[in-house]
């Protein structure tokens, strides 16, 4: 399942014009937008499924810190960015951040 529904996600951002715009809760998105909240999506619940069953797990930092650029402009951009993003999902705490109780990504396209 994890498969088909990455495999349609990325034929969707591959394939929307640049120009393409689509409703979200959280802001009217782009492309680029709904890869980056999939992209959370995916790590942040494989987390929580590792992390239920005690198994190690943790993702490319550099994944991390391209969907925190883009759907949390207010993160910290001198952490970890790994524990950054659990940080901005309620997730976990920062050194001097204590763990959001609630929490929101900005999907709206820059302007």
């Amino acid at each position: 399942m994890l498969d088909a529904c990455g495999g349609m996600l990325t034929s969707m951002v591959r394939t929307a014009p640049a120009e393409a715009r689509a409703y979200h809760v959280f802001g009217t998105s782009d492309a680029e937008g709904f890869a980056a909240m999939g992209v959370v999506e995916t790590l942040v619940h494989t987390h929580d499924v590792a992390q239920g069953l005690g198994l190690p797990w943790s993702p490319p930092a550099g994944l991390c810190g391209r969907a925190l650029a883009r759907l949390f402009p207010c993160a910290p951009a001198d952490t970890d960015r790994w524990q950054t993003l659990l940080w901005a999902t309620g997730r976990g705490e920062l050194p001097g951040r204590g763990r959001l109780e609630s929490w929101r990504w900005y999907s709206a396209v820059a302007r």
